[in-house]
This record gives structure tokens, C-alpha cells and sequence, in this order.
């Protein structure tokens, strides 16, 4: 007879992007189900929870990094020790994909891995009336180009936020049985990147 023993998994998730894109909102609205409208800035904040997962015992840590402030060295730290990593951007702001272009290579630089679990985030899906990035373009350069996960949400309307942290998840390499939906779409995906267009290369560490 087998006895079902539980594995304990730990992973580090972090959100980078612009100031003002929502990535708070975003993490506030997975953990706590809230959604607060008046924005504040964050330094950085870890949020560590347990969750069990099919009998697998798993301790998510989520990094709430600033958009507002130039910490480099924190920044750089940051990413050399976290598992996935949310790149946030508005739709309604296109200079907050840029940020998001510039912090991508910085990623992939520190981590020395083009495999680096990455999801690329729209948020802000709810202000469509004002939309300045077009979604199909983001899609095309994420996921044929970069082959990292794209998906649009609102933290507002609380679309497609469980959505974001299950990608991060998965990609991150936890028990299978977390989401095979998931992992079977990702199986579909291009595996050769070696069509991805050169980014700017930046030695600008602040994000403003």
C-alpha cells in the first residue's frame, strides 16, 4: 500500500512594470478579492501565501515591486531570486509596453535563460475606450516573437486576474495536476524564439 506523501513547493512570483499600470491592484485582487481606486505607490512588498494544490502543499511568494522609484540593485536582486515574473503594462499607455520591452531584456540578461518563465499583462481591459496598445500586435510580438504568455485583464472587473497567477504557476514549474488545460495550451506554442527581433538594450536601470 502507498502512502501519499506531501511534497512542500515554493515559488517566487514578482510584477514589474510602470508606475500606474495596476500591478497591485492586480495582486490585491488574486489574494484578497478587492479593488481599491485611488493609486498609491509601492517600494516593494512581499506577500507569501500557502495554498494545497491536489495534496501538494505550496507556498507562493509574490514580490510587489515600484514603478515609481529607481532601486536598481533591489531590482537586480529581485529577479535573480524569483521563479516567474508578471510584466504589466496598461492599454491605454503606450509607453508602459516599452517599460515593459526594457525590462524583459533585463531579465533575460540577469537570468542568462530565454526560458525564463514570463507573462506578458495588459491590464486595464476595462478602459477599452481609451485603449492606445493594440492587443493583437502584443500577442503576435509575445508569443511568436518572444514565445512568452500574453493575456489582457482587468483588476478593476476582475477579469482574467486568477488567469495571470495560474500562467505564472505553471510556467514556474509546479505539479502538473495544477492546471493541464494550461499546460496543454503552452505545449501548442513555437519553441524556436530564434525569429525574435532585437530589443533595445538599455543601461538605464530606473522605471519611471
Amino acid at each position: 500500500m502507498s502512502l501519499a506523501v506531501k511534497e512542500k513547493t515554493q515559488v517566487r512570483l514578482v510584477f514589474l512594470g510602470a508606475a500606474g499600470v495596476g500591478k497591485t491592484a492586480l495582486i490585491q485582487r488574486f489574494l484578497q478579492d478587492t479593488f481599491e481606486t485611488k493609486h498609491r505607490k509601492t517600494v516593494e512588498e512581499l506577500h507569501s501565501k500557502e495554498y494545497e494544490i491536489s495534496g501538494v502543499l505550496v507556498t507562493i511568494e509574490i514580490m510587489d515591486t515600484s514603478g515609481s522609484y529607481s532601486f536598481p540593485a533591489m531590482r537586480k536582486l529581485c529577479i535573480q531570486n524569483s521563479d516567474a515574473f508578471a510584466l504589466v503594462y496598461a492599454i491605454d499607455d503606450t509607453q508602459s509596453l516599452e517599460v515593459v520591452k526594457s525590462l524583459r531584456d533585463e531579465i533575460l540578461e540577469l537570468k542568462e535563460d530565454k526560458f525564463t518563465p514570463i507573462v506578458v499583462v495588459g491590464n486595464k481591459m476595462d478602459r477599452e475606450e481609451g485603449r492606445q496598445v493594440p492587443s493583437e500586435a502584443v500577442l503576435s510580438t509575445v508569443e511568436l516573437d518572444w514565445n512568452n504568455r500574453f493575456l489582457e485583464a482587468s483588476a478593476k472587473d476582475n477579469e482574467n486576474v486568477v488567469e495571470v497567477f495560474s500562467e505564472l504557476l505553471q510556467q514556474a514549474n509546479l505539479p502538473s495536476r495544477l492546471s493541464p488545460a494550461l499546460r496543454r495550451r503552452r505545449e501548442t506554442f513555437p519553441k524556436d524564439s530564434s525569429s525574435r527581433p532585437p530589443m533595445n538594450k538599455t543601461n538605464s536601470c530606473s522605471v519611471s
